[in-house]
Formats: structure tokens, C-alpha cells, sequence
């Protein structure tokens, strides 16, 4: 079965995003790319720093609730049908719930096939990436390096640690059916 979509999952500055940006390159059709940044930068700025949204801790802890998860379930079901309407996807996610955050994507995207990535990095690594991009809290790549990954199954990882988002996305896309 062709693949429909790619779903991209790592800690905070391990090189997702590079790597979405990549694969539009080096992918022979188009495809379009959705990150929970996006998601998050849509929301209302009162959501993002509430209890209800999204709370972001300056040790760079997250927080997330009710209201943010809600929002999050109708985009995963918009993406999802953008996927089922044809368009292939790629999908930039840091699943802060490790196992759970890839069940809520399954329960999504049944029905599609799925290529499932894991972006590690080292954590030394990540959080200097974090402090050269001044917009992340810095602590968040630390803290979020291994528990993204907790309970995950992927069909592949890759690490940007010392291999180019170029190379990662050449390695991704020879996977792509």
C-alpha cells in the first residue's frame, strides 16, 4: 500500500522540522507538512499560557489541558482527512505522553498506511540547538530528549545527533512506498 503518511516524532529541537522540510524536497510527489508548532501558534495566545491550553514552564516543562487536547483531537481528525482526501502528509509531533500520544495518531489515521519515524538526539546536543533557536524554554529538549520515544513502535528511527536532516530524509524517503 502507498504511503499516505509520515509521522515524524521527537523531543523538542532534535531536527524534526528540518527533516519535514527535507522530505518535501527529496520526495518525488508533493507533500504537504503539519507540525503541532503550527497548532499551537494557531490557538488563541490565552490558551497558551493557561491551564486549560497549553503551559510551557520556564525549566521547560509541558503542560497541557482539557480545552488544548480537545482542539488537538479535531486537528489530528482534519489531518487525517486531508490524508484520506488524497493529499500525503507529513506530521511533526513531540509525543509528550510517549505510547499514549501514538495511540490518540492511530486512532486518527486508522485506516491509513502509516510510516511511523522516531527523531532522536542527544540531549547535550538538542539543548544546544535549543539555546542557538532563542525560542524554546530552555530545559524543554532536555526534558523531552527520551520520554517522547517511552512506549513508541516505529517503523524506523534515525538520529540527528551527528547525521545531516538532509541524510535523515534521504534514509526516510528510501522507506516510502
Amino acid at each position: 500500500m502507498t504511503t499516505q503518511v509520515i509521522v515524524l516524532n521527537g523531543g523538542s529541537s532534535s531536527g524534526k522540522s528540518g527533516i519535514a522540510r527535507c522530505l518535501q524536497a527529496v520526495l518525488p510527489d508533493p507533500w504537504l507538512a503539519f507540525g503541532i508548532d503550527s497548532l499551537i501558534e494557531a490557538m488563541p495566545p490565552s490558551m497558551q499560557a493557561s491551564g486549560e491550553g497549553i503551559e510551557i514552564a520556564s525549566a521547560g516543562g509541558v503542560t497541557v489541558g482539557a480545552a488544548f487536547r480537545e482542539l488537538e483531537a479535531a486537528w489530528m481528525q482534519g489531518v487525517a482527512a486531508t490524508a484520506g482526501a488524497g493529499a500525503r502528509i507529513v506530521i511533526d509531533d513531540v509525543f509528550l505522553g510517549g505510547a499514549e500520544s501514538q495511540q490518540r495518531w492511530q486512532k486518527a489515521l486508522g485506516g491509513l498506511s502509516v510510516l511511523w519515524v522516531g527523531v532522536r538526539c542527544d540531549s547535550e546536543v538538542a539543548a544546544g540547538r535549543e539555546i542557538l533557536r532563542g525560542d524554546r524554554a530552555q530545559g524543554m529538549a532536555a526534558s523531552q530528549a527520551e520520554t517522547v520515544h517511552r512506549g513508541v513502535v516505529y517503523d524506523l528511527e534515525v538520529d540527528t545527533t551527528h547525521t545531516e536532516s538532509l541524510q535523515c530524509a534521504r534514509t526516510i524517503a528510501a522507506q516510502v512506498k
